[in-house]
């Protein structure tokens, strides 16, 4: 096998004639191979500096047709370039652990799509400017072929330009001790004060919002759309994807199986506070036992589980203290919930399963309008949509309402809270 190397000019006629040859040779010859680099002759002059005079009418003709060729193929890759417009991901309180461990999932393709580049944005306070600037280098490291670019920002003014998605993980880190719960609620309100007339100003009309973290998820996306009333509620959740898996993990170890034979667990009411699992639709596929069946077999996971006080008093015990096992994660389980809910958005969820998703309520399960309640829904086409059909007995329905109680209330505060506050005139993110 023989390789032939020819480089050139693209007006040079030494290179036309020597590219004829070369093609002559490669159609006639089984084992010749040629590899041209045609360069433009501004950049052969820098690179190479090597040009012959010897000229000739037809070698001329033909080297012209070549700059011209050459000059259309890079418009052309030029013009297909800027038709890719890679997706502005914004995401806010960018020093946690959960952006850390959320960048190389929005950039593997899977969120997104295999041919969807994007450009990630990471904000967060001045002080955490030089962990900012790491997880960028990090990232940039990486040459994940789908990350066009990221890129590190305090400035708040700069926040949210061309946004079409924004994942909100500002925290605050609870302590009853120190200060009251609403206080802590006054905080989060005052973020969100800042952050959403930003978004109305700079992000697309039809940004999505995604709410997560480890405290006030709910009350994050409702103070969005309370402060940024031109962002649609249809674009504005809170991710209860944490509360599933980590639930789904529980019930696979107590029966012995795949945790991904587990579908279809709710999660209802205040994502990070007060909760309900609802396991009532619970479905297990895959499961070991003495009825088997195809792969779309399944059997009501409630059947499964024989012991019923391990129903009613450990498994209980186990969510309540999930809420602090969350808080000590490092982020892997919450930037996994992220991503999963993401790709649920763009591309659907799967069919005939239940994902929890924080939403704005307009009455759906007798709950009140105006607050943000975690309910079963399913995603396609682009968008989600409650799923109504499914039916809740009496004691589930006052459950909810107990549950939108500490919601209503939350709401309330916040909204004490911010009225007796100045409007935020800063031009730096605050701690």
């Amino acid at each position: 096998m023989a390789k032939v190397v020819v480089a050139g000019k693209a007006n040079c006629p030494y290179y036309a004639k020597a590219e004829l040859l070369a093609d002559y040779l490669q159609a006639n010859l089984p084992n010749f191979r040629v590899h041209k680099i045609t360069q433009h002759p501004d950049k052969w002059e820098h690179y190479y500096g090597i040009t012959s005079r010897m000229l000739s009418e037809e070698m001329l003709s033909i080297a012209e047709e070549n700059l011209q060729e050459y000059i259309e193929v890079e418009k052309e890759e030029e013009e297909a370039k800027n038709l890719i417009k890679p997706l502005q991901i914004w995401i806010t309180g960018a020093s946690t652990p959960i952006c850390y461990h959320l960048i190389p999932l929005l950039a593997n393709g899977e969120v997104f799509g295999m041919t969807t580049e994007i450009s990630i944005h990471l904000l967060d306070t001045d002080q955490s400017k030089e962990v900012l600037c790491g997880i960028v280098m990090e990232a940039e490291d990486m040459a994940l072929p789908l990350l066009r670019s990221i890129s590190e920002h305090t400035e708040i003014d700069e926040a949210f330009i061309q946004a079409d998605v924004v994942i909100v993980l500002d925290d605050v880190l609870l302590n009853c001790k120190v200060q009251s719960r609403e206080n802590y609620i006054r905080e989060v309100s005052e973020i969100c004060q800042v952050y959403a007339p930003l978004i109305e100003k700079n992000a697309k009309s039809e940004v999505r919002v995604i709410s997560s973290g480890k405290t006030f998820v709910n009350l994050k996306a409702l103070m969005i759309m309370t402060y940024g009333p031109s962002i649609k509620p249809k674009n504005v959740i809170a991710v209860a994807t944490t509360w599933e898996s980590a639930t789904k993990a529980t019930l696979a170890r107590k029966l012995n199986t795949n945790v991904a034979g587990v579908k279809n667990v709710i999660v209802w009411g205040n994502i990070t506070g007060s909760n309900y699992i609802d396991l009532s639709h619970a479905k297990l596929y895959g499961y070991d036992c003495a009825i088997w069946g195809p792969a779309d077999f399944s059997r009501p996971l409630l059947s499964m589980i024989y012991d019923r006080e391990w129903i009613h008093s450990e498994l209980q015990s186990a969510q309540s203290s999930l809420s602090s096992q969350l808080c000590c994660y490092g982020g892997m389980l919450p930037a996994h919930a992220v991503a999963t809910v993401l790709r649920y958005w763009y591309h659907g969820s799967p069919p005939k399963e239940i994902v929890s998703v924080g939403i704005h309520t307009e009455g759906q399960f007798c709950v009140p309008e105006g607050i943000v309640f975690s309910m079963p829904v399913r995603f396609q086409n682009g968008n989600w949509e409650v799923m109504t059909e499914f039916k809740i007995n009496k004691k589930t329905q006052g459950v909810l309402g107990c549950l939108a109680h500490e919601l209503i209330q939350e709401k309330l505060v916040a909204l004490k809270e911010i009225q007796e506050m100045q409007p935020y005139g800063g031009d730096k993110i605050t701690s």
